[in-house]
């Protein structure tokens, strides 16, 4: 029994430190953002900007700038304590990020401070192995379930992302703990959370299902071109920019540039105003590249911030851009691409369709896991985060779906 109260007590304290951390980078980026709306000359400065972060992660950040990569790492084969810094470190390098006009997310830091906090819990506690991979997985999942508002999908997100083709539920109760403490402490401290537009009444038809399995073809598509052009900025700078520090400056300039060629600078930033729209009118085609383009020109150069919420302007707007062309309502193609794509990018798509549900309503959860399981099958192994583990291929996955059948 002791044990047991002592797991909960724990998780709980994972719980409020992830959710007093997202609560201070929740509020501290919407400031920024409010700051670089009301003085659009700040984008220009971005390049500088990039040079502070590449700096200092050069100087300051070895061990931390993998990122999430770094939490899977020691997820799957404990050894050091992921630094306390991290948690500092990508709070500000998203902040200005985000303040001189990247174009990034937010969750991912959400998620890095969530566990590396959690983390430090054993500076003081003696824990198992076991223990401590429990409390890293529930630090991530809390951090993810702080920053969208979706506590239920913060503690499936946590078991699920750790590997691909197995979800494994030894920390389930420590995830579920820490999710829903770490919610209601951002609430509690006022954090500011995106609200996007309802989905009305759903009918459930044949036709409706082939144009769910169609739209989820698209958004598992458009998640691998992501991955793979991320993946690809990344591997450039690297091999054309020695220098590590260098590489956001580039990314920067290349950025600004792009940015006043395009002329809108509506992907600037989170573009959280812009996916509110897409719920309601559709979404023009080249929406989802430009964005494509920006943020992976973005996180592959080195800037902070995440994927989760440019995944989510992508599969909104991707679509909001069908339902032109399917025989769905535009609130909902945009729901299931919200969910869709950044559950293949990131291979979490049961996570991503509870998190659809918990935003959208359970009444969409048919066509919501559908989207979900086509576009991460359809996306390959590819993922956004480092480190996943595959421990099944996604066909066999599949021929075991079928044989059970």
């Amino acid at each position: 029994m002791n044990f047991q109260i002592r797991r909960i007590l724990l998780s709980a304290a994972v719980g409020v430190m992830a959710g007093m951390a997202a609560a201070v980078f929740l509020i501290a980026l919407n400031a920024a953002t409010l700051l670089r709306e009301s003085y659009p000359w700040l984008i220009w400065l971005l390049p500088a900007a990039g040079a502070v972060i590449g700096y200092a992660y050069y100087k300051y950040g070895q061990g931390t700038d993998k990122g999430t990569g770094l939490i899977l790492e020691q997820i799957h084969d404990p050894s050091n304590i992921i630094p306390f810094r991290m948690a500092p470190m990508v709070l500000l390098g998203t902040v200005l990020t985000h303040l001189f006009g990247g174009s990034a997310g937010r969750e991912g830091t959400a998620v890095q401070m969530g566990a590396s906090l959690a983390d430090q819990l054993n500076r003081f506690f003696k824990m198992s192995p076991e223990d401590r991979k429990a409390l890293l997985i529930a630090g991530a999942g809390a951090g993810f379930s702080a920053a969208i508002g979706a506590p239920l999908a913060g503690a499936l997100f946590g078991l699920e992302v750790i590997q691909v083709g197995r979800l494994r539920l030894f920390a389930l109760a420590e995830c579920l703990v820490a999710s829903f403490v770490a919610y209601y402490v951002c609430r509690l401290l006022g954090a500011p959370h995106s609200v996007f537009g309802p989905v009305g009444d759903v009918s459930f038809n044949a036709l409706g299902f082939v144009a769910v399995v169609g739209a989820g073809l698209v958004f598992g598509l458009a998640a691998n071109i992501f991955m793979r052009f991320t993946h690809w900025i990344e591997r450039c700078q690297k091999r054309y920019i020695g220098h590590p520090a260098f590489r956001p400056v580039v990314g920067g300039v290349l950025l600004v540039i792009l940015y006043q060629l395009e002329g809108s600078f509506r992907f600037v930033g989170l573009g959280i105003p812009v996916i509110q729209d897409y719920f309601s009118q559709s979404a023009a085609f080249l929406d989802p590249v430009y964005k494509t383009l920006f943020t992976g020109l973005t996180v592959g150069s080195g800037f902070k911030g995440g994927e989760f919420i440019p995944l989510v302007f992508i599969g909104s707007g991707l679509g909001s851009a069908l339902s032109v062309v399917l025989p769905v309502s535009v609130s909902l193609l945009a729901a299931l691409g919200f969910a869709a794509v950044f559950g293949a990018a990131a291979n979490t798509p049961l996570a991503c369709a509870v998190m659809a549900c918990e935003i959208f309503g359970w009444h969409i959860a048919p066509y919501a896991f559908l989207a979900c399981l086509v576009a991460y099958f359809v996306s390959g192994h590819l993922g956004i985060y480092k480190n996943q583990k595959i421990v099944r291929s996604k066909r066999d996955q599949l021929l075991w779906v079928f044989r059970r059948k």
